[in-house]
């Protein structure tokens, strides 16, 4: 199998005209540079760091209230929401939202999974017979970790989580927290965790980027999330400067689960630049969660987005990887392959 365009390659996701071989197990054979009668863009597909799908029943609830009312366990409104809705309900809505990515250009997205171990099986049901890696992030128990993909804990100020992490590690799987959402007070017990990533970091004093540069622990910042939600946006450019950076939509309750959208609004609102932007939204993500995709080179899995370059919102565009982040929607996408 092959496609022909011009394709974002390696890490810097260098244009190349040509064509993109791709092998009978489904891993990127060859990238050869020729002249093809092609018009399409064709990238990376997108890792979506982190999300919380569940609250896909609630779409736009909540509107003028806090953080804490909205999401707050056990009685903010998503929480009373969850709990009133059956199983069959939940299931459906968030078979909706991964539908809705993988026909996006999401090839994985990062779930912190509410629920304990039925939350988990839950998202399992959701993802059946879909393409896209719907990874659990399982909170509620360490049982829920051992059968989800990881851990996803709420934040240091909830709990110590020492024991969930020891045993996420003894698992060998990847421990993630919430830090600096609301305030800096969770920040050092977060990272005092040695987690292998954290989420959202708006609120870090000079001490804990210091910290974030001796560790380099990345960092999943979910910027339109933080608006919403009347937190503030995180200093993009301070953490870049010291560690990972990778990108997610957060609640689909707040957000469009569109990696589109996200890398737009980012690219709008801080002076990252485009190339760090779409590292952010591909091969990062896919990084945190160790997964073989999230680059187009040889050898790397093959889930790959192709764009309409001839579209009428891309055509005439001069700087491809500008264009993909700043510009690029879900109308422009032809095809999403998964290898």
């Amino acid at each position: 199998m092959q496609r022909t365009g011009t394709i974002l390659c390696g890490r810097e996701f260098d244009p190349v005209e040509g064509r993109i071989v791709i092998d009978e197990n489904g891993r990127i054979e060859a990238i050869e540079e020729a002249a093809v009668d092609s018009d399409d863009l064709i990238l990376p597909a997108f890792v979506n760091a982190h999300t919380h799908i569940g609250d896909s029943i609630a779409k736009e609830a909540g509107s003028g209230l806090s953080l804490e009312e909205l999401v707050a366990p056990p009685d903010g409104l998503k929480h009373r929401l969850l709990r009133a809705a059956t199983r069959d309900e939940l299931v459906t809505a968030m078979n909706r939202s991964l539908r809705f990515m993988e026909g996006a250009g999401t090839a994985a997205c990062l779930d912190f999974r509410e629920g304990d171990v039925a939350g988990v099986r839950m998202l399992e049901d959701a993802a059946d017979g879909l393409e896209i890696d719907a990874l659990s992030f399982a909170r509620g128990s360490t049982d829920a970790m051992r059968v989800g993909d990881g851990f996803g804990a709420s934040g240091a100020n909830d709990a110590t989580f020492d024991w969930e992490r020891e045993a996420t590690r003894e698992a060998g799987k990847p421990f993630g927290i919430h830090a600096g959402e609301v305030d800096e007070s969770d920040i050092a017990p977060a990272l005092d965790l040695d987690p292998d990533f954290l989420v959202h970091m708006v609120h870090p004093k000079t001490v804990h980027l210091e910290r974030l540069a001796e560790s380099e622990i990345p960092v999943v910042v979910c910027p339109r999330s933080n608006l919403v939600t009347d937190v503030g946006l995180s200093p993009y450019e301070a953490l870049n400067e010291r560690t990972m950076l990778a990108l997610g939509t957060d609640n689909v309750m707040l957000n469009s689960p569109s990696m589109f959208r996200e890398m737009e609004f980012l690219a709008k609102l801080s002076n990252l630049p485009s190339d760090v932007i779409l590292r952010m939204a591909t091969v990062n993500g896919a990084e945190i969660a160790d997964l073989e995709y999230g680059l187009l080179e040889p050898g790397r899995v093959a889930r790959l987005l192709v764009l309409d370059g001839d579209s009428d919102n891309l055509v005439g565009a001069r700087d491809p990887v500008r264009a993909v982040v700043r510009r690029a929607g879900v109308d422009d996408v032809r095809e999403v392959v998964f290898g």
